[in-house]
């Protein structure tokens, strides 16, 4: 009994409660403009791979998910400020990024491919690129990789909040391509009816170097009991199949990688 108490002391104390009443809660910062992975329902709810997979990784923690929303771009100085104990929002563990959090072990991969008419000849190359204007999302790995790797060669890198206002400048003609998550790009436009004359511009972009190891959590240095916590519940989820259960509701293959 004993230990039984001390391991729920000492789980809650790893995480922030509403009040003296309040259930333990895990506060999760999201951008929810990333559909599959996070979007905003007409009701206000959000709803997505993430989320479902958050919902997931509480339940198995016993604790209350609460979503925080917050702007991309913005993500890491907000965790720094404890707006939110952790990010969840298709949040790629790179090298620069892991100067200034800590993650949890791989959650999903996802490739990033450029998107653009079917006919323009578009390809993911200094050459083909130069004088283009492709659209990233604000503070995401596709804008540190477009910026140091095309926009030096002449590629004109135009940054935005929301993948939405990407594809409807693509659409508009405003950009010639937009660089972002594969599956993302896939399921957001491609497979839509406003995706038809586009594709994707050659093959994906995986170097580790800026894509890095996969989408991870994002959790503030320091909180090692944290990062362990849900590490473990990661762990639980996909050998009890309940992760396999929710990547089923989105995608058709396997997103976690090998």
């Amino acid at each position: 009994m004993y230990k039984k108490v001390a391991s729920a002391l000492t789980l809650a104390s790893l995480f922030v409660a509403l009040g003296a009443e309040a259930e333990p809660t895990l506060r999760f910062g999201v951008d929810p403009s990333y559909p599959p992975f996070e979007k905003k329902m007409p009701d206000g709810s959000l709803s997505g791979f993430d989320i479902d997979l958050g919902e997931a990784i509480c339940a198995n923690l016993q604790v209350k998910c609460v979503w925080v929303e917050q702007n991309f771009d913005s993500m890491i100085p907000a965790l720094k400020a404890r707006k939110f104990d952790a990010i969840l929002s298709a949040f790629s563990a790179t090298p620069v990024r892991r100067q200034q959090v800590d993650f949890t072990n791989k959650i999903y991969v996802a490739p990033s491919a450029l998107i653009a008419k079917t006919d323009s000849g578009i390809l993911p190359d200094d050459d083909s690129l130069k004088g283009k204007s492709v659209g990233v999302i604000q503070g995401s790995l596709q804008e540190a990789y477009a910026k140091s790797v095309w926009a030096p060669k002449g590629a004109r890198i135009q940054s935005y909040q929301t993948q939405d206002q990407i594809f409807q400048d693509l659409i508009t003609g405003r950009l010639q391509a937009s660089f972002q998550a594969a599956v993302q790009g896939d399921i957001g436009l491609l497979q839509t009816p406003r995706g038809t004359g586009y594709a994707f511009a050659g093959p994906p972009i995986t170097d580790k170097s800026i894509i890095g190891d996969g989408v991870a959590i994002g959790v503030r240095k320091g909180q090692d009991d944290l990062v362990q916590k849900i590490n473990a519940s990661i762990v639980a989820i996909r050998q009890s199949g309940e992760y396999d259960k929710i990547a089923s509701r989105y995608f058709s293959f396997n997103v976690y990688g090998d």
